[in-house]
């Protein structure tokens, strides 16, 4: 298979190549769902938005694509699972792998964050606000989504 060559290739940690303005998109990459949230156009909160059902890469594309559209967002921020000792989980590579996919297939850069434990923080956080378990099933992948895009933004603006 050819590659393609791209502008949109770069190391993923690169945070300079980050656009000064604009929203932000993150998803918290799951088998089943995954979890998307949105930053405001000054990048000050992040907002869970529904969930992504994973199908098909078509699909996902399409969606992700769609968000990107109808939110302006300027680059998008996928969450690189970790184990918590810092180990590579299979999860890492199938992450490190669609944001390779997703930059040869956007026009926005794409970017990595570490997001360990933040599904656990997430639950937290939900069962805090007082959600059932049911309720916390369904909105735990954007939660998460929501505090990988968090932690983007303190590190860019350190």
């Amino acid at each position: 298979m050819q590659q393609k060559e791209t502008d949109n290739h770069a190391d993923f940690a690169d945070i300079s190549r980050v656009p000064a303005s604009g929203r932000l998109l993150a998803l918290d990459l799951g088998t089943k769902r995954i979890g998307v949230a949105i930053t405001d156009k000054m990048r000050i909160v992040a907002t869970p938005l529904d969930p992504i059902l994973r199908t098909s890469w078509k699909k996902l594309l399409l969606s992700v694509r769609g968000l990107i559209s109808d939110f302006d967002a300027k680059g998008l921020v996928i969450g690189l699972p970790f184990g918590f000792d810092g180990e590579e989980t299979p999860m890492f590579h199938e992450a490190r792998r669609l944001a390779r996919n997703f930059a040869l297939s956007l026009e926005v850069p794409v970017f990595l964050q570490d997001e360990r434990a933040t599904s656990y923080e997430a639950r937290g956080r939900l069962w805090q606000k007082g959600h059932d378990r049911r309720t916390t099933s369904n909105l735990v992948d954007s939660e998460a989504a929501t505090i990988i895009l968090s932690d983007f933004l303190g590190r860019i603006n350190e």
